[in-house]
Parts: structure tokens; C-alpha cells; sequence
């Protein structure tokens, strides 16, 4: 599929206003070729869920500093299922603890990019996720 076709929407969950990491993903994104739509901050699950039906992605990445990684990541996956839009990838950055990405994953979190993820590494993710669909 090509890059211009993959659409990515890019959220910042629950009450952290603090953006500079999401804003950057969305734009090397951008850069990289792909469309994304950023949601900006202080979204709800659901206001994740609705954008993300609305414009049709195939990607959500969520970011969050605030330490509610473990509530809000599983929701957007279970209100995604919940409205039939399973097959919306989901993965996350931010400040998350490396013993809390097992459990975010067993939820349904796809990947976990953690500080000094490299825009390359996530290209990589998105790339492998999309050829490992298509067979």
C-alpha cells in the first residue's frame, strides 16, 4: 500500500497537556510520506475512537505522559472492538514504564515506542504491521 494512502491519527489521551512528543511523531510522519490527522490534546477514548472512524485510519497512535497509560490505552482498543473497528492498529508512546508494556500489550497495544524511539523505528512498525496483513 502506498504511504500516502496510510492514514494515521495521532491523540493525546486524559488530562496531559504536554504535546511536544505527539506533535513530532505526527509531523516525521507527515515527512515520511503517510497521512495523519492529530487530534491535539485531552481527548477521551471515545473522542479517539470517533476521529478514528471518521477518518477512516488504519493506525491510531496514542501518547501520554501522565502515568494513565494502563486505563486509557486498553479502552481505546475495547471501544474500537466494541464499535466494530477492530481492525484499527493500535500503539502508544510516551513515558511508559518497560514493566507496564507487557500488560499494554496483552490489551491489545500493538507496539509501545518509548523516549528515543526513532521516527525510522516507527516507519519500520508501520510498514511490517501493513505487509503482515496483506498475507
Amino acid at each position: 500500500m502506498e504511504k500516502g494512502k496510510i492514514r494515521i491519527l495521532i491523540a493525546k489521551v486524559g488530562l496531559d497537556g504536554h504535546d511536544r512528543g505527539a506533535k513530532y511523531i505526527a509531523q516525521a510522519l507527515r515527512d515520511e510520506g503517510f497521512e495523519v490527522i492529530y487530534t491535539g490534546i485531552r481527548q477521551t477514548p471515545e473522542d479517539v475512537v470517533k476521529a478514528a472512524i471518521q477518518e477512516d485510519v488504519q493506525f491510531v497512535g496514542l501518547s501520554l505522559l501522565s502515568g494513565a497509560h494502563n486505563q486509557l490505552f486498553p479502552k481505546v482498543v475495547e471501544l474500537l472492538k466494541e464499535k466494530g473497528a477492530e481492525d484499527i492498529v493500535v500503539f502508544g508512546g510516551g513515558v511508559i514504564p518497560a514493566d507496564d508494556i507487557p500488560y499494554l500489550k496483552s490489551r491489545g497495544i500493538r507496539e509501545i515506542f518509548p523516549p528515543g524511539t526513532t521516527i525510522d523505528q516507527v516507519t519500520a512498525f508501520i510498514e511490517k504491521t501493513l505487509k503482515d496483513a496483506a498475507s
